[in-house]
């Protein structure tokens, strides 16, 4: 039985590696590790129980730096696991520095070297995600693509022959996971009712780094009129505190300052907002499988068909009017299986089975 090294590091890895693991375990032996790039329980631990992965073999505690020295820490030490371990392959998810430093260490070590959300491009190389997204997908010899638009990407790049369309991970989490968060939780325990909230999360450096950004960011949500839960990332509750803008927020009433919250209760608070407005990826996703508008803080999104859609709005937070965005907003017909049928982490397993079976096959002939 070959073994398989799986790097996570972030939040949204945890999400992705549940439904990969639990098919990735019937054929292979897995290995996680897991860097400690989001090292606070709220952000890591609690992920871990509620998705019910397996406790990692190895917890590298890397913790928070800058971007070279972090991803420094990372490769040193997932090269000394996968020395120890020599697994048959590896896999990466998505486009952290947890992914980059595990697809370095992987391709420098010669180890098959495996990609769950490749062809991702936003096309601005001033975010950090972009870099590392670009870098692994050119050094893996499988590249899973969630989408058409993440397959034209790679071929646009001169990469084919290893790319296999399977839909998105998320997804399946999502399937997996929706019914049993709804009996768990609710957004009564905030204070408010459903479908009259709004959800906010920020924590991208684009906005969290850029002080007039950030600042125009929280104007706008003071405008809103409904309620407005927004869990503080580490970050951004440091950024807000140090520009003094914390306690500006907490003397509006209708702001609900709230901790991070575990991914089981994030899918209830999606499903129940009356819209999200968010920087991060993922949530836009799981906005788009809730089936409620949502509007990115951002200049641009790699999940373009959301937008495309009708379902998501790019908001430029120094030009635009978020609260007069939200209301002018039509909403389009849903469409179906823009994001696969919920399978992907099945098709995931039974390609890197085909790799293994081909390489074999080389060996004979």
């Amino acid at each position: 039985m070959e073994k398989i090294v799986t790097i996570v590091g972030a939040r949204p890895q945890f999400i992705k590696v549940a439904p990969v693991s639990r098919a990735l375990r019937q054929s292979f032996r897995e290995v996680i590790v897991n860097t400690g790039q989001h090292y606070d329980f709220n952000m890591a631990g609690q992920f871990f129980d509620e998705l019910e992965i397996p406790r990692p073999d190895y917890d590298l505690e890397v913790g928070s730096h800058s971007h070279g020295k972090q991803t420094g820490l990372m490769l040193q030490a997932i090269e000394e696991v996968l020395l120890q371990e020599k697994p048959d392959g590896v896999i990466v998810y998505g486009d952290t520095n947890s992914t980059l430093a595990g697809a370095l260490a992987a391709s420098k070590l010669h180890i098959p070297l495996f990609h769950v959300e490749a062809g991702l491009r936003s096309y601005n190389k001033a975010m950090p995600e972009e870099i590392n997204r670009v870098l692994t997908d050119h050094v893996s010899d499988l590249l899973f693509a969630p989408t058409e638009t993440a397959v034209k990407n790679l071929e646009r790049e001169s990469i084919a022959d290893p790319v296999r369309l399977c839909g998105d991970v998320m997804y399946d989490a999502v399937v997996y996971n929706r019914e049993i968060a709804g009996r768990r939780y609710g957004p009564e325990r905030y204070g408010v009712e459903r479908k009259a909230y709004y959800l906010c999360t920020i924590h991208r450096a684009e906005n969290t780094d850029r002080p007039e950004r950030l600042g125009a960011i929280i104007d706008s949500l003071i405008r809103l009129e409904a309620p407005v839960l927004l869990p503080l990332h580490p970050r951004t509750q440091k950024v807000l505190r140090e520009l003094g803008r914390l306690d500006v927020l907490a003397r509006h009433d209708h702001i609900r300052l709230i901790e991070p919250v575990s991914y089981m209760e994030m899918l209830a608070l999606e499903t129940e907002a009356a819209a999200i407005v968010t920087d991060s990826g993922g949530v836009q996703k799981e906005a788009y499988f809730a089936r409620v508008p949502c509007f990115t803080l951002r200049d641009e999104t790699e999940w373009m068909e959301t937008v495309e859609a009708g379902w998501n709005k790019l908001i430029d937070p120094l030009r635009m009017d978020l609260k007069s965005e939200i209301e002018r907003l039509e909403i389009a017909a849903y469409q179906d299986r823009l994001y696969g049928d919920g399978r992907a982490s099945e098709k995931i397993v039974g390609a890197i089975q085909a790799y293994y079976h081909s390489k074999v096959s080389e060996c004979w002939f």
